[in-house]
């Protein structure tokens, strides 16, 4: 059963034409797209202003959007807390990480784990990448497809060959230029489409106060959780300290937001971009959350899961869309869109990070090694795109299974929390520390990945405690608005345990740790152990530093591979020990005369 008519039809296909669009002329105009540096880093000629749009649209999915609102419906407000993360979290990753980026200005932020610790140390994080975004991207994809299928009965089929094809063309024609362009198109849909939510709710409700009341009066108004129990889902420790973990894992030392940062004309731009995002994030973020309080006054008196009309509460968004946007000619199709964009965003993100790190990790040292000459800039733009178009099929065909996953579905989502924590202190001790190196981070990165994945797919764990609903409005004939084989992505931390398996009564307490600790747990792990096993390793001289000096008697430290203040630091210690030798020199000499 379906709302959609001609009129949301033609707002579908308007946006996904204007995307396209956007792909093709910048394949026309410029340089078109004949240089590496062009393709993969838009001619590092970007302004600030549409590079925050375009982190934040990587940042938030579909998958991110339709969670968050059922977080606020499902659990209240107290996600909110996260935001405070971001802005702690926003300065340590402008002044710290960008810079030493920025100076390299390599087209994989990989490299410089190259040259820092050495081949191998670049090798395994971008492989761990590869697999994380790839995984990833079949997921991006496969909920928007299931949103679209739930709104106007369009099969997955015909919604992930449409969303797919779409994202695979602009981001292969049009190189970065057009992803961040598209991006800023498509950030305003984003935005377009919660709204369209809050206020249809609003007008049904009589205004936002209403909406705002029946969330207090149900208990979903809840900012105060300060417990130190680590076990608590949602707190304001947990929240802040793993909500940071997660967002420089992202935005201080992923590839693909890197490489949006590195697109940008200079490090200041560059800096103001992640600033510019900070407030557009948030904003995001607390519209989604409201969303879900003005979806849970709809359906205050009629939960549709216990009235059996959908399977999960990550379904909300696109009922909500069926029940009440019919009426609005457009309406729907611009909720819609707004799902559609949320995923057209990252998938394209992802296609062209992956991309650059297939041309700079694999492909140019591969060409090195068999033809004995480095690659021009000329003749790598043609690998690009062809690496571009392969990883947009592949996108499209894991959409395709994405559905009979199972347990691999959930893998693919906790990968970001216990991969992210691992390489970010992977790239701490490296750009904060001397002693760190190759082999000792590789074994802390190990420990730190084996121990991350077991606590985050090791089980059973407890299902999460929800807060209450009711069907007690609900009609006992009820017309089932969803396909019944509609099923989006399960809350992949949370998962309840199976009904044909009576649940344990004691857990793991390991398995019993808020998912927020994940990566948490990921990152401290392999810092202590990477710096622990660098200095012992040292100590029975297994391993060396030589890797941060330009020479080879190490005499001169590569100051670029550090933060600013440890830079800094270096410069005036070596600084002081010439002028201690030239004093000296010029007391002897005195001396002797």
């Amino acid at each position: 059963m379906s709302n959609f008519d001609g009129w949301d039809y033609a707002v579908l296909i308007t946006i996904l034409l204007i995307s396209a669009a956007i792909g093709i002329y910048y394949r026309l105009s410029g340089g078109k797209q004949r240089t590496t540096k062009e393709y993969l880093m838009a001619d590092q000629s970007m302004s600030a202003l549409p590079v925050s749009f375009s982190l934040m649209a990587s940042f938030m999915s579909a998958v991110t959007l339709l969670g968050v609102s059922k977080e606020s419906y499902e659990y209240g407000t107290m996600f909110c807390v996260i935001n405070i993360s971001y802005v702690i979290s926003t300065p340590i990753a402008a002044y710290l990480f960008l810079p030493v980026f920025y100076k390299m200005r390599t087209t994989s932020v990989y490299e410089y784990l190259e040259r820092r610790f050495g081949h191998s140390m670049r090798m395994a994080a971008s492989i761990a990448f590869s697999l994380q975004m790839i995984l990833y991207m079949g997921i991006v994809l496969y909920a928007p497809a299931l949103a679209l299928e739930a709104v106007t009965g369009i099969s997955k089929v015909t919604a992930i060959l449409t969303i797919g094809i779409v994202c695979t063309f602009y981001s292969t024609v049009g190189g970065m230029k057009a992803v961040l362009i598209t991006d800023v198109f498509q950030s305003v849909l984003m935005f377009a489409g919660i709204y369209s939510v809050i206020i249809v709710s609003a007008i049904k409700a009589g205004g936002l106060k209403e909406i705002w009341n029946v969330a207090a009066d149900s208990g979903r108004l809840d900012f105060d959780e300060f417990s130190p129990d680590p076990t608590v889902r949602h707190t304001w420790w947990s929240l802040i300290i793993g909500g940071m973990v997660t967002y420089l894992s992202l935005y201080g030392v992923n590839q693909t937001q890197v490489q949006r940062l590195l697109s940008v004309k200079n490090l200041k731009g560059a800096q103001s971009a992640l600033w510019w995002n900070l407030p557009i994030l948030s904003c995001l973020s607390f519209s989604t959350l409201f969303s879900g309080l003005a979806i849970f006054y709809y359906y205050r008196n009629c939960d549709p899961v216990l009235d059996g009309r959908i399977k999960s509460r990550d379904q909300l968004m696109p009922l909500f869309a069926v029940d009440t946007m019919g009426d609005y000619p457009g309406l729907c199709g611009l909720f819609v869109s707004g799902i559609f964009s949320a995923s057209l965003s990252t998938v394209s993100s992802s296609v062209s990070s992956l991309s650059a790190v297939t041309l700079e990790d694999y492909i140019k040292p591969a060409y090195k090694k068999i033809f004995n000459k480095t690659m021009t800039d000329s003749s790598t733009t043609l690998p690009s795109k062809i690496m571009a178009c392969i990883y947009g099929i592949v996108c499209i065909a894991l959409a395709f299974t994405a559905g009979s996953m199972g347990g691999v579905l959930q893998a693919s989502l906790t990968i970001f929390g216990v991969v992210g924590g691992p390489l970010l202190a992977v790239f701490t001790l490296g750009v904060g520390t001397t002693r760190a190196n190759q082999r000792g981070v590789l074994i802390g990165l190990l420990l730190g990945l084996a121990f991350s994945f077991w606590i985050g797919f090791g089980g059973p764990k407890p299902p999460p405690v929800t807060l209450p609903v009711s069907d007690e409005g609900c009609l006992k004939a009820n017309v089932t608005l969803v396909a019944e084989s509609l099923s989006l992505v399960e809350d992949i931390f949370n998962s309840t345990t199976p009904a044909n398996i009576p649940a344990p009564k004691e857990y793991f307490w390991l398995y019993r740790l808020s998912y927020l600790w994940f990566s948490v747990l990921g990152f401290t792990l392999t810092l202590v152990v990477g710096y622990g096993a660098s200095r012992l390793l040292e100590y029975f001289h297994l391993a060396d530093n030589s890797q941060i000096y330009l020479d080879s008697l190490r005499r001169q430290i590569d100051y670029d591979l550090f933060v600013p203040p440890l830079s800094r630091r270096l410069r005036e210690r070596d600084t002081n020990d010439e002028l201690s030798k030239l004093n000296y020199c010029d007391a002897t000499t005195m001396v002797l005369g």
